[in-house]
Parts: structure tokens; sequence; C-alpha cells
């Protein structure tokens, strides 16, 4: 794997397919590429609307409306509406559609397949309870949909899918950056006899490993979708572990959702989180959302610019930090009690909010016997005295259950990750990061290394603040 020449340089004048933009790696991404290579030809988001008019209120209200984009903004002044008309069209279509619900008559079909250059596809539904349909119609039908368009573009130079770490279901041992058709490939039998095989071994390496939800098991199920459908496709697939706020840019910090770690976070600075479940030995595997945008430009433009003279069409890189430092739910936790015990949040009553250093429990079963005993066995004394009262204090007791049951079902949610005991390879992102080194430029603008960040510092210094300052709404 070679590249010579500068990233920025290959992006000028090319036009780009983004889906997903209304995600969080989907703004970083189109602010990244409007942000270092402002001579991009032209950005086209796809967006779930009515019409070119809806479409174009929702690019303005749930993307360039974002604090993400506040330096461009600054940058540009008054000029910043003119640039982004030049640069960025919004479309009114939908992933869960054959060519987002363009018709083959259309002259705006008709343009992006004749002038899309790169099809970024980062358009997902990650919620981990998600109806099992509606995971199934964005994370698998959407991905198969957003391919095959970008095969009928004629001057497709890369598809670039963004998956997640834990695609292959496994619980412990060294998480490989390989395909996951990869041993029905190995077997060499007919198409057939391999599309029946799919369908049987997703289901044994569900019973087997165990996906931990709709989320992940919807987006697997993509990923076997692109590795069959995508064979004649130059393609790249990005697997970030969790992700977390910005390292640098646009700004240190930004976020925008509490789920997984951010939601412990979060529990703990409100004082409802007594306890959780956690193992000192498992890896939070953490990735700041603007080291895996660089990571995927990189990516997309290296194999972009070699895929004629290459026999492989499949590219993996596991962006991740497990081989770079093992942060584990102790210092995650450590991090955000120090942070809150001096910057408390205001309740709405204008007091602070006295954070709680929460009890880690080594099992499940620990966890549950110390929330029945110190949570649940209370609650039914206080809903005893309750009727007692002649219910004087119902309020109260509906106030505490609302508690231990939020607390329990983020637990249950969250539980494949927090005894997560693999380690994630990360070999394929490790020559693409020697290869950037080699342009000093490239790598201050691309900068991806784990290794460079000092994990206490940014939890409490740039991540729980950035929490604060962008998510986090009492």
């Amino acid at each position: 794997m070679e590249f010579n020449g500068r990233i920025v340089e290959f992006l000028e004048n090319k036009s780009i397919l983004v889906t997903g933009s209304t995600g969080f790696l989907g703004k970083v991404f189109v602010e990244k590429l409007l942000g270092v290579q402002p001579n991009v030809k032209h950005l086209f988001l796809p967006l779930r609307a009515l019409d070119p008019t809806s479409a174009a209120q929702r690019l303005h209200r749930e993307v360039l409306g974002k604090e993400v984009f506040s330096v461009l903004r600054t940058k540009y002044g008054v000029g910043f509406n003119s640039f982004i008309s030049a640069k960025v069209t919004a479309i009114a279509g939908d992933i869960a559609l054959e060519n987002f619900g363009l018709t083959d008559d259309s002259d705006l079909l008709d343009k992006l397949l004749k002038e899309v250059d790169i099809v970024a596809h980062f358009a997902a539904t990650a919620k981990f309870d998600e109806r099992y349909d509606v995971a199934l119609e964005t994370n698998t039908i959407g991905a198969k949909n957003v391919l095959e368009f970008a095969k009928k573009c004629v001057n497709l130079e890369m598809f670039v899918h963004i998956s997640t770490g834990y695609v292959g279901g496994e619980k412990s041992g060294v998480v490989l950056e390989k395909p996951l058709r990869w041993e029905l490939m190995a077997a060499q039998v007919s198409e057939k006899e391999e599309k029946y095989a799919m369908g049987v071994f997703g289901m044994q390496r569900a019973r087997l490993f165990g996906w931990p939800n709709t989320y992940v098991f919807t987006k697997a199920m993509g990923e076997m979708l692109i590795g069959k459908l995508g064979e004649n496709v130059p393609h790249v697939i990005i697997r970030p572990t969790i992700v977390t706020g910005t390292y640098k840019e646009p700004f240190p910090g930004w976020s925008e959702d509490v789920r997984t770690v951010n939601g412990f976070i979060l529990a703990s600075a409100k004082g409802k989180l007594p306890c959780y479940p956690g193992n000192v030995k498992t890896i939070i595997d953490m990735v700041p959302g603007d080291m895996v945008v660089n990571a995927t430009i990189v990516a997309m433009v290296v194999h972009a610019n070699h895929h004629k003279s290459s026999t492989n069409n499949q590219f993996i890189y596991q962006v991740c930090s497990s081989k770079a430092d093992h942060v584990n739910s102790d210092r995650v936790m450590n991090s955000a009690y120090k942070y809150f015990a001096k910057n408390p949040l205001i309740g709405k009553n204008g007091k602070p909010i006295q954070a709680v250093n929460p009890v880690r429990l080594p099992t499940m079963d620990s966890f549950r016997r110390y929330v029945f005993f110190k949570c649940e066995f209370p609650l039914k004394v206080l809903e005893f005295v309750n009727v007692a009262l002649l219910q004087y204090i119902s309020d109260t007791c509906k106030d505490v259950e609302r508690r231990i049951n939020q607390m329990s079902r983020m637990i249950e949610l969250n539980e494949p990750y927090i005894f997560f005991e693999g380690q994630f390879d990360d070999a394929n992102t490790e020559k693409l990061r020697t290869l950037i080194r080699m342009n000093q430029a490239d790598q201050d603008t691309f900068y991806f290394d784990l290794k460079s960040i000092d994990w206490d510092d940014y939890l409490m210094n740039i991540h729980i603040s950035g929490l604060v300052k962008y998510v986090i709404r009492i």
C-alpha cells in the first residue's frame, strides 16, 4: 500500500455523496471535507424529506445549524451561505428505497450517476433497542440500496461503509480486521450454496456468540451483503468501536448523544447511578469522532487512488484504542466523579446536584443483588408506608421506581459492552498511520494516532466538559 501526494489534493474537484449527514459522524465528515478542501466539487446529501424544499430545511436545521459548523461559519462570515449553496445539495431521498426513491427519468438521478466519484455511507439507526424491522430496513437493506446505487455511478472510485467494531459478535479474544464472510469464501462453494450458507451462518453465529443488540446484528447483516454484492466494487469498511466526543477538530469535546459510556457519565453526574457492574480487566474501547473521520478519509483516498491496479476490492479498518491504552470502567467513572465533584450540574431548583461515585460490582448477579437490597427492597418498604399514609407519598414512590427502572434498562442495554473481554486488532489501520507519517502536512491534518491521547486528560478536560457544554440538559 502506497500513496504519493496529498490527501487534500486528491479531494479537489471530487463529487461525493454522503448518507447520514444528520448523524454525529456524518456531520463531522461533511465539516471536515469542506474545511480542508473548499475546492471539493460538490457534496450531495440525501435526507429523508417530502420534497427538495423540506430537504433543504432539514439540511440547515439539523446539519449546518449545529455547533460543529461554527468554525466554518466564522471563517466565511457573511459568505457562508453562498459557499454552502455552491458546494452542497440536499436531496429528498431515503436509503430504504432504490436510488433513494428518485425515479429513473429523474434529471437529478441522471446527474448523480454521471457526477458522483465517491459514495460515503454513514446512515444508520444506532438505537440499541430499535425495533428489528426498523433497524433491518435502515442498517441492512439501506446498506444494500446505497451500494447498488454506487455500482451505477459511471465514475465511481470508492464506496465507503461505516460499520461498527462489534459486528463479528465476539465476546473475547482478538477481534480481527477480517470480512464477516471469510469462512464462506474459503469453502469455495457455489453461489446458491453460499447464499444458503450465509443465512445459516448468520443464525449460527448469532446463537454461538450472540450479537449484543439489533443495531449490531443488522449492521453485521449489512456488511455481509456488501461483501457479497460489492465484489466488483472498490470499497472500504470502517469499523469504529465506541465513538466519543471530538479530540481536536473542529474543536475539542463536541458530541451529540448520551448513549453507551456517556449515559453512565450523565447518570453519575445527576446522582442517579448508585452502582454499576464492571470488570477492571474489561477495556472500554473508545475513539474520538474526529479520529474516526480522519481515518475514513485517509482510507478512502488511499484506495480510491490505487483501486484500478489492485486485485482486492474490499479493505477493512478497525479504528480502536484497546492497543493504545487500556481504559476500563473505573477510569471512566472516577474521571466523571472527579469532574462533577468540582463542577456539579445545577438542578432545576438552582442548587448543585451532588455527583455519585458509584459502587462497582464485578458481575451481573452481584449487581442485581445490590440493586434489590439497596434499591428495590427499600422501595417496597416505601410503597407499604405510602399505603399507610393514604397515598400521600405516591409521587416519591413513582420517582424512585422510575430511577431504578432507568438505571436497570441502561445496564441491560450496555451489558455486552460492559463485560466485553476482546481486544481489537488494528494492523490494517496501523499501516494507514505509517503511510500518512510520510507526509507531515497530512499527518497533522488527518491525525488518528490513538497512542497520542492522554486518556485521563481527554476524559476530564475534553470529553466530559464537552458533554456538559453541548449535550447535557437538566
